[in-house]
């Protein structure tokens, strides 16, 4: 009995021993297949931080390399505003660029997440920066100096109404010089008929060389960015000189009749104002109020020899000893100017109506400082139109086309059309030329040819216009 209960207590010491010893091993088995499994995931593991910190690095380098571009081009977008100067300020201000500072915190925890959140914030500021630059400027190949903005060249001005408003704040000053040279001849009957082309009285043919020259300072100034205010003060250097041959008084040869005269002109105020922009297929419309005064020496102030011709009797000449420099009437002119940019290419033209006031107890000084009253004189009003087209040729240079029509009408004098006086017509082809010296001064050429006998041959004005 002894021996059983040894035997089964040996057997159930060994059972517990051998229970322990496999519970053993089986642990033992369990952490080292663990081990095994910790330590084949270790290397991937290490592998990917280590290609996502190489990206991440790359990524850092492409994002310095923007922000110097980016400092270069913001440098070279400065240096080309000191170059425009005051022209700049007409446009709008382009928006400066603003880089946020790559500082975007890891996440706690390390591993595979915190280097994707690092790769992905990375990522978001190089784009951000990326779009700042292309706002910033256009993009300039770096080590390559960029091209000179151009500014587009005035349309060369061939008409006395500029196209271009002066912007707010600044002012224009623009001396010019004209020169005008016309040819005409008169022929004069003074007498009656009693039958056809039997003519009793006098025959007198007459050819008149006039020769002007108009220097000119105009001063424009921009009220606001929709209208302008103008003062134009010309000075009138004049030349005349009339040959003619009277028939029936022995006369055998040509007499020359010349006549000089230079002083101040008709001084002249204008407004402008922009009544709406261009849009979709309307152009650009201005309104002007021009009025002109009489400054200037009158055909009326200067003595006349008439002193036996207008009493009837054919020996005075009838012309003025001294050359007017003034029109003697006040006007006033309001016209609307359009403009249609179609590029190259720029179309324009304008109308105008001249009203000219009519004086009273109107006399004119004769030889030997005799006074001939003449009574109520009105100028007969002025239609005018234009229009023409420029064409620009290159970043500086320009040239334009146009035509001048006016209708001007007859003189009144004390109610009634004086003997004689018709409506005229008028009519110019011009051809004008605008050349950029500086970014604030141009110089405009114009050459015009009259087009009817009674508009001047030849017109040459030359115009300077200085922006400041």
């Amino acid at each position: 009995m002894r021996t059983f209960h040894r035997r089964r207590l040996r057997l159930i010491v060994l059972c517990s021993c051998l229970a322990c010893a496999a519970a053993g091993v089986h642990a033992q088995q369990a952490q080292q297949a663990t081990q095994n499994k910790a330590g084949r995931n270790a290397v991937p593991t290490a592998k990917r931080v280590d290609a996502l910190q190489q990206q991440l690095d790359a990524q850092s380098q492409q994002l310095d390399q923007l922000r110097s571009r980016l400092a270069e081009q913001e440098e070279r977008y400065r240096q080309l505003q000191e170059r425009l100067g005051p022209n700049q300020e007409a446009r709008q201000e382009a928006r400066k660029p603003t880089v946020r500072p790559p500082g975007t915190p890891v996440p706690e925890g390390g591993g595979a997440a915190a280097a994707a959140a690092a790769t992905a914030a990375s990522a978001a500021v190089a784009a951000e920066a990326g779009q700042a630059g292309t706002e910033a400027a256009r993009p300039v190949q770096v080590g390559v100096a960029p091209a000179e903005e151009s500014v587009a060249p005035p349309m060369a001005q061939i008409f006395d109404e500029p196209s271009i408003l002066t912007p707010k704040g600044h002012y224009v000053l623009e001396p010019s010089f004209q020169y005008n040279y016309s040819s005409n001849d008169r022929v004069a009957l003074v007498g009656y008929t009693v039958i056809p082309a039997i003519l009793i009285g006098l025959i007198d043919v007459r050819e008149v060389k006039r020769n002007t020259m108009i220097p000119t300072f105009t001063g424009r100034w921009g009220v606001t960015n929709k209208m302008e205010l103008e003062l134009k003060v010309p000075y009138v250097i004049r030349s005349d000189s009339t040959v003619s041959r009277e028939i029936f008084t022995g006369s055998a040869v040509d007499n020359v009749f010349d006549t000089k005269g230079n002083g101040l002109g008709d001084v002249e105020l204008a407004m402008r104002y922009q009544i709406f922009s261009a849009k979709e297929n309307w152009p650009y419309l201005v309104g002007g109020l021009r009025f002109k005064s009489r400054t200037g020496k009158d055909p009326f102030e200067v003595v006349t020899d008439c002193v036996t011709r207008c009493l009837g009797n054919t020996t005075g000449t009838g012309l003025p000893l001294d050359a007017p420099t003034g029109s003697g009437f006040y006007s006033l002119q309001p016209s609307v100017t359009w403009l249609y940019p179609s590029d190259p290419a720029v179309f324009f033209g304008g109308l105008s109506y001249t009203y000219n006031f009519g004086r009273d107890n109107v006399s004119r000084l004769v030889l030997d400082n005799q006074q001939e009253e003449l009574g109520s004189i009105k100028p007969g009003d002025v239609w005018g139109m234009n229009f023409g087209m420029g064409l620009s040729i290159n970043e500086r240079s320009s040239f334009s086309l146009g035509m001048e029509l006016y209708s001007v009408g007859p003189t009144q004098q004390n109610g009634q059309t004086v003997r004689g006086s018709v409506r005229t017509q008028l009519a110019s082809l011009l051809l004008g030329y605008s050349f950029r010296l500086t970014d604030k001064t141009n110089i405009n050429v114009s050459i015009g040819a009259g087009l009817t006998r009674d508009t001047p041959d030849l017109q040459l004005t030359v115009r300077v216009p200085m922006s400041f």
